[in-house]
């Protein structure tokens, strides 16, 4: 009979591990509403079945063992989350009004720092930037495990053959074909370099006044030559320095219209946006992942679908008083 004490200590031992777990879904989901969703499971799972926990495995891996199942079984019927830059070339239609925005995809989603702890983005080494997660969904499920339990979490192949009711061998040609797609599709994305430095903030402070301040001139001074701007869900984006600059000048741009506040999401500096509407209120805009190197801005991510309660999961007000 399952007792109250059961459960307390179920919770004790397991709670430790929840953020983690949603770190490692919202990699396999690359979606931060599928990834609670499927911690919720594994919870429910492992509590169905602890009685029959032996301690064989670390209580981590075999938490980790039933989220990847977990996951295994949701990707049967999912379909990739991309980013705009994956499903075709850059747009050159600088000035012209964007197209209706993409609603019927199932768009990646941007994974706020608070939501994991934060030495899981230190410890897992960039494995949770924005450009790698879209990478990743590139991969077939089991792929996308096998990478991530031998990359990420470090298993040895013989742990993940049997996670996987595979071969050894298996698994170690798995893990090549995996490595090789990512390099097609993502060749400058390592999963072992690691977070950006303290530069990152200071960046980010410039390109929030640059936009406060309606400071094209600023803003140019940030951007890599090669950086790039997507913004999900619309499907076109902007490739060079030139072009980028470019659409942002057709836009309008005003000092005082648009404010911003500082977080960070998949381990990046980000900014929460708000613009001001006719009645001079400052609603939620956008969320903006920038992703910083060597001090300038190779890539700007404006996720601009903030009715989903995007806002809210960074604790940030739909409204600025």
């Amino acid at each position: 009979m399952v007792t109250t004490s059961d459960r307390d200590e179920f919770v004790r031992l397991t709670d430790p591990y929840r953020r983690e777990l949603l770190a490692h879904c919202y990699r396999m989901l690359g979606s931060v509403d599928e990834a609670e969703d499927l911690v919720q499971e594994t919870y429910l799972r492992a509590w169905r079945s602890y009685d029959g926990y032996e301690g064989r495995a670390s209580l981590r891996t075999w938490l980790h063992r039933i989220a990847t199942n977990t996951c295994l079984t949701a990707l049967e019927s999912r379909v990739r989350r991309p980013l705009p830059s994956g499903l075709g070339a850059p747009s050159e239609a600088l000035e012209e009004p964007l197209r209706a925005s993409a609603t019927d995809v199932p768009w990646l989603q941007p994974l706020p720092d608070a939501l994991v702890d934060p030495a899981t983005v230190v410890a897992a080494r960039g494995s949770l930037r924005l450009a790698l997660v879209a990478a990743l969904q590139h991969l077939p499920a089991r792929q996308r495990a096998v990478l991530l339990l031998r990359d990420v979490l470090a298993w040895r192949a013989s742990e993940v053959a049997a996670e996987l009711g595979t071969s050894t061998a298996a698994v170690k040609s798995t893990l090549q074909r995996a490595r090789a797609r990512l390099d097609e599709v993502a060749p400058d994305e390592d999963l072992l370099v690691e977070p950006e430095g303290a530069e990152d903030r200071a960046v980010l402070d410039r390109y929030m006044a640059a936009f406060e301040h309606a400071d094209m001139d600023a803003l140019l001074g940030l951007l890599q030559e090669g950086v790039e701007l997507e913004m999900p869900p619309y499907l076109e984006w902007f490739s060079g320095r030139k072009d980028v600059l470019r659409f942002l000048e057709s836009r309008h741009h005003e000092k005082g219209r648009m404010r911003m506040i500082p977080t960070r999401a998949n381990g990046q500096p980000t900014a929460v946006a708000y613009t001001r509407g006719p009645d001079g209120v400052h609603r939620a805009h956008s969320v903006q992942v920038l992703t910083v190197e060597a001090g300038e801005i190779a890539r700007i991510t404006v996720f601009l679908d903030v009715d989903a309660g995007l806002v809210g999961r960074f604790g940030m007000p739909e409204v600025l008083s």
